[in-house]
């Protein structure tokens, strides 16, 4: 699951909206909708995401929010790290081999020692 997939889901369902009716009521299918949720579809379009906050009614800061959470929802990335450090290209690589076996509490460490 992508953050902003996440977060579409946390939303709708305190909203207690059916995906379905969310679905047919942006003009996207179901299954669609659904994929975005789990993380199976690429990061969405800036037009969709300001449907999502509008028929969501999330304003301000929670749609600022929503937007950035879509920037950060690619879920296939890919790092250039020509002409970085031999370090760098090092810790993208271990990063792409090990990340499927990190658990959370070693995800959220390496989160805020980047930020």
């Amino acid at each position: 699951m992508t953050p902003f997939g996440e977060k579409v889901r946390e939303l709708r369902r305190k909203k207690s909206i059916a995906l379905k009716d969310m679905a047919a009521d942006l003009n996207v299918s179901s299954a669609y909708l659904s994929a975005l949720e789990h993380g199976h579809r690429g990061r969405p379009s800036a037009g969709f995401v300001l449907q999502v906050c509008g028929y969501l009614g999330v304003i301000w800061d929670d749609a600022e929010e929503l937007k950035q959470l879509a920037e950060l929802s690619h879920p296939r990335v890919t790092i250039d790290t020509a002409g970085l450090s031999p370090n760098a290209t090092l810790l993208a690589n271990r990063l792409a081999q090990q990340i499927k076996s990190l658990d959370d509490q070693t995800i959220l460490r390496l989160l805020e020692e980047l930020q």
